[in-house]
C-alpha cells in the first residue's frame, strides 16, 4: 500500500517561513513528476509547484521567487521550502507524486491528505 505523508504545516506570521515535506512509502520502483497543490477555502484545488524526476520546475506565478520545491529520489520524499508568506498563501497544501509501483511498469498518481498552512497575524 504507498502513502503520501505530510508533515511541516502550521501557524505563521506573515513574512515568515515553513518547510513542508512529504515523503512516499510502499513497494516503489521509481518516482516521477511529484509537487504540491493548495485548496484555499472556497477556492478551487491548484498547482503551487512541480519538479521532476531530474530536477526540472514550474511554479504557480504568486508564488515564484518566495517558494522553492526540491526532492530526494532516494528517500521518494518532496519539499516545499515556502518564505515571506503572506495570508493568501493560507490553504489546505496537498502532496501529489506519480509513482511506479512493483511489479508494475507505469506511473499512477498518488495524493496525501493534505497539511494546513495558515497565515496570519
Amino acid at each position: 500500500q504507498v502513502q503520501l505523508v505530510e508533515s511541516g504545516g502550521g501557524l505563521v506570521q506573515p513574512g515568515g517561513s515553513l518547510r513542508l515535506s512529504c515523503a512516499a512509502s510502499g513497494s516503489i520502483r521509481s518516482s516521477n513528476n511529484m509537487g504540491w497543490y493548495r485548496q484555499a477555502p472556497g477556492k478551487e484545488r491548484e498547482l503551487v509547484a512541480r519538479i521532476s524526476r531530474g530536477g526540472n520546475t514550474n511554479y504557480l506565478a504568486p508564488v515564484k521567487g518566495r517558494f522553492t520545491i526540491s526532492r530526494d529520489n532516494a528517500k521518494n520524499t518532496v519539499y516545499l521550502q515556502m518564505d515571506s508568506l503572506k495570508p493568501e498563501d493560507t490553504a489546505i497544501y496537498y502532496c501529489n507524486a506519480e509513482l511506479v509501483t512493483y511489479p508494475y511498469y507505469y506511473a499512477v498518481v498518488y495524493w496525501g491528505k493534505g497539511t494546513l498552512v495558515t497565515v496570519s497575524s
